[in-house]
């Protein structure tokens, strides 16, 4: 039976593909990830493919590989993980307010058959006026360094957003019903692949 493989370190994603009942193991890629490109689906999809190929190279078995990329656009601008929460709180007072991006590229290796499969989902989100201080303690709370955007949308996170159009998992980094179509093209589901006795509620 071929193995799935999720190339991420990422707790939510983990927690994502888990809640749906998928048994899988986690095999985080360790690459350069690139913030540059002509497009923000072009950018994060190549990212996420870099992930899938890297350790999709290291499989002894056959297996699917999932490797996702989430980055944040604000107009011209790309936000990926702060460097600072000095950095973290101008992050989150450029996005106050305002309408930006949340881009996450998928990639899926079948080893098996060498067969690679990309797509992308965008998803807007709003942010409600913020202030110093409520960005402060955000800041000092979650110390968003491992964030694009230097934010999350669960937890304290939700206090942020005022609006969403598009997919929520997305904004996690996971959008499952991407993800869904995508294995559909290698010949997978994600609902085939579920177990009753691990399916849970986040």
């Amino acid at each position: 039976m071929t193995k799935i493989i999720l190339a991420s370190a990422s707790p939510r994603r983990r927690a994502l593909l888990a809640a749906l009942g998928i048994a899988f193991d986690v095999c985080a890629a360790d690459i350069e990830e690139c913030d540059e490109g002509e497009t923000p689906a072009g950018i994060v999809e190549a990212n996420a493919r870099a992930k899938c190929l890297a350790v999709g190279k290291t499989m002894a078995d056959d297996a699917l590989v999932i490797a996702a990329d989430t980055l944040v656009f604000l107009d011209e601008d790309v936000l990926s993980k702060p460097g600072t929460l000095d950095e973290a709180r101008r992050m989150l007072g450029r996005l106050s307010g305002n309408t930006h991006q949340v881009v996450t590229g998928l990639a899926l290796y079948d080893t098996a058959s060498g067969r690679v499969a990309l797509g992308s989902e965008t998803t807007d989100v709003t942010f409600r006026l913020l202030e110093d201080e409520e960005i402060r303690r955000f800041v000092e709370t979650v110390r968003p360094l491992d964030r694009a955007g230097a934010y999350t949308v669960d937890g304290p996170g939700s206090l942020l957003v005022s609006r969403y159009d598009g997919c929520y998992q997305n904004v996690l980094g996971l959008p499952v019903v991407r993800l869904d179509k995508l294995m559909r093209t290698l010949g997978y589901s994600l609902f085939q692949l579920m177990q009753p006795d691990k399916a849970r509620f986040l």
